[in-house]
């Protein structure tokens, strides 16, 4: 079975972009997927990439047209500045990981965070925030907070390893030694699991 590794940021709106899609690319070519939030902000220091903040207003103009542009195309609600982006990405990790870790719906939980940022304008910094996320997929929301040491050595540790196999933006899908940046990618990814 191929092990797809999926490097995201749960504050990216490329992320939320890409909606659900990689889930059923794993469900069409019987992959598996390992969800890996990451410190995007320390990869780019570590890769050469500007924050957003600090981008020339060319590049902040045309990233705000783009975010509409696939929002559209992919028939998705966004919030092109959403009242609390940026905000700490850490809990929203740590809930991600323990859900993983519990074998709950991790992309459903990793949609439904992505969402309450980009299209309901919350907090998603906030433990409330998060525990009502994964109580609407049916899981104790208790596991927003759950083993915070283990969730935060896990963030820490796969933000090495992204450094380590050359990811350097999110969302990113890593296939071996197969590198896919960018929610406009899953087509690529999908080509390269059903002839790999």
């Amino acid at each position: 079975m191929a092990v797809i590794d999926y490097f995201l940021f749960p504050i990216s709106p490329f992320t939320y972009l890409a909606g659900q899609r990689l889930e059923q690319v794993a469900a069409r070519t019987g992959a598996q997927i390992n969800y890996k939030p990451f410190d995007l902000m320390k990869v780019f220091a570590e890769t050469g990439t500007v924050p957003l903040g600090q981008r020339h207003e060319s590049r902040k103009r045309y990233r705000l047209q783009e975010l509409e542009r696939i929002a559209a195309a992919n028939q998705m609600p966004i919030t092109l500045q959403p009242a609390f982006f940026p905000t700490n990405p850490v809990p929203a990790c740590v809930a991600i990981h323990n859900v993983q870790a519990a074998g709950g719906d991790t992309g459903a939980v990793v949609h439904g965070i992505l969402r309450a940022c980009w299209v309901d304008e919350k907090d998603i910094a906030q433990s409330d925030v998060l525990a009502e996320v994964l109580s609407a997929h049916g899981l104790d929301p208790k596991l927003v907070e759950g083993d915070m040491v283990s969730g935060v050595e896990a963030y820490e540790r796969n933000t090495n390893e992204a450094l380590e196999r050359f990811v350097f933006g999110a969302p990113t899908y890593v296939v071996g030694e197969q590198v896919f940046w960018g929610q406009d990618r899953l087509s690529h990814l999908e080509q390269a699991l059903s002839t790999g």
